[in-house]
């Protein structure tokens, strides 16, 4: 790995920031409760002589350098709702609070930067020559996501660019996927209830026989959408709960599905929430069950832009090594910095979090483990990015 001016000081902070980590781990906090580990930010950020700026509720933003600002960097700190499963020392404390996603990772990453940077600045002569924002989100794991709030009270004001990282268990520890265009997926929520006349399951036809009602929509939903959507849009509707009936020979009054709608860009995304409506009604009209859709709109998908994947792939070669970027398939699920991207341009990355030859974990499960050595590489990421956006020639900047 190429020794960088981003090393020294990254190295001075390594064990410190490992232990943090660590700490933000054991306490995990859910969307918008996330108070302790604002104040654990704010608190370090603040020893360093810096100057965060709480955000409403919960999260942060704080400034390192002078000047314009050159680029924002965006880390989200919220836990899931799921039991921590692992055995490390330092596994989660909290019953049904886990950071199974690695938002761990990415709030101390995004801290360790935030301190590397603030260090540069002070060795470098005429500083980082302008400023760098550094975004500390609340609750990324809810819809339509906490990055609306922090948009609205100004996080980017100014900012040009905006950049993020997301651990992905699929890729080694030193590497990092990239890609043009959109890197995820739209995201929605489906409800459907349905309520109707029950009976005994031996009169169906002096019912609305909800059951076989609710079992059309499940599998023509679903079916039909593919044929009225493009495609290449790649709509999937996948339900996750199909509630309805309490005994074998009655006929319910209600019933209801949920599950999610995802979409591979936005003007299917669209399209879909216009002919939804309609097609739910045009199924379950002949039963005669009354039919209430709730669709809750999630999050676009992230979108990254050439320019702003280039620069960030030209900042992880010459900090990683060449070889350290690979090109990442979209996935499907969501990420609420898509809200970022409809404001300025910029790009997430995925960064790898596997032990090679090791197991492949996946993220939103009890089990996840990160490779200890994620952190470090999240925090040379982070900081590659903003100096190559501040204009600074890393292998020069110790000359100067």
């Amino acid at each position: 790995m190429p020794e960088t001016v981003i090393a020294p000081p990254l190295h001075r902070l390594l064990d410190e920031l490992a232990d943090f980590r660590h700490d933000i781990h054991a306490h995990p906090e859910l969307s918008y409760a996330e108070s302790r580990t604002t104040e654990r930010v704010v608190a370090r950020l603040e020893e360093a002589g810096l100057a965060p700026r709480r955000l409403e509720g919960s999260g942060c933003v704080v400034e390192v350098g002078r000047g314009d600002i050159a680029v924002a960097l965006r880390a989200d700190i919220d836990a899931l709702p799921i039991d921590d499963l692992t055995d490390t020392p330092f596994a989660s404390t909290v019953p049904g609070a886990c950071h199974a996603c690695g938002h761990d990772v990415h709030l101390t990453a995004l801290l360790g930067a935030a301190l590397v940077l603030h260090e540069l600045d002070g060795q470098l002569p005429g500083g980082l020559g302008g400023r760098v924002r550094f975004i500390f989100q609340p609750a990324e794991e809810v819809t339509p996501g906490g990055a609306l709030k922090v948009i609205g009270q100004g996080a980017l004001d100014d900012v040009p660019c905006v950049y993020a990282i997301h651990c992905d268990p699929n890729v080694d520890v030193g590497r990092v996927g990239s890609r043009i265009g959109a890197i995820t997926a739209a995201g929605d929520t489906v409800v459907i209830r349905l309520t109707g006349h029950g009976g005994h399951t031996s009169r169906p036809h002096l019912t609305e026989d909800l059951v076989y009602a609710l079992a059309k929509l499940a599998t023509d939903l679903p079916a039909t959408l593919s044929r009225l959507i493009d495609p290449r849009h790649a709509i999937s509707l996948v339900w996750g709960q199909v509630t309805s009936g309490h005994a074998p020979n009655v006929v319910p009054g209600d019933g209801m599905l949920q599950g999610t709608l995802r979409c591979l860009d936005v003007d299917g995304w669209n399209q879909v929430a216009q002919v939804l409506p309609d097609l739910v009604d045009r199924i379950a009209g002949p039963y005669g069950v009354d039919v209430e859709l709730e669709h809750r709109r999630g999050v676009p998908p992230v979108v990254n832009t050439e320019d702003e994947v280039a620069l960030a792939e030209a900042a992880v070669r010459r900090e990683l090594g060449e070889g350290s970027v690979l090109l990442t398939p979209q996935s499907m699920g969501g990420e609420d910095f898509a809200w970022y991207l409809t404001h300025v341009p910029g790009a997430l990355v995925r960064l790898g979090t596997r032990t090679p030859g090791g197991i492949t974990y996946d993220l939103h499960q009890g089990d996840l483990l990160v490779d200890e050595r994620a952190l470090e590489m999240g925090i040379r990421v982070f900081a590659a990015i903003a100096l190559r956006a501040l204009g600074i020639e890393e292998e020069r900047a110790g000359e100067r």
